[in-house]
Order: structure tokens, then C-alpha cells, then sequence
């Protein structure tokens, strides 16, 4: 392998693993998003659809 391939190769997986780190970090240090219930937003419905 010449040394431009490999210096090609080294750089393209640098990128790679950069922006993976970079989303992976972003993705898992979001706060957590505030939804309500499913089930406590239905609880004043009396009849509940039945499964057919």
C-alpha cells in the first residue's frame, strides 16, 4: 500500500469516527423530552376501543 492510500484510509476513518462520537455524544446527552402518560391522558375515557 502506497502512502497516499493509507494516509487516505487513516483520514476517511478519522472522519468516520469523529462524526459518530460527535451524534453518539450529542444523541446521549440530550435531556429527556417531558411527554405526558398514554395511559393518564385516557384514564377519563370510559369505553376503551376493543380489540378486534
Amino acid at each position: 500500500m502506497n502512502t497516499e492510500a493509507l494516509i487516505t484510509m487513516i483520514a476517511t476513518q478519522g472522519i468516520v469516527i469523529s462524526f459518530a462520537s460527535y451524534f453518539f455524544y450529542k444523541v446521549l446527552t440530550i435531556p429527556p423530552k417531558q411527554e405526558p402518560d398514554s395511559y393518564s391522558e385516557n384514564d377519563d375515557e370510559l369505553v376503551r376501543q376493543s380489540e378486534e
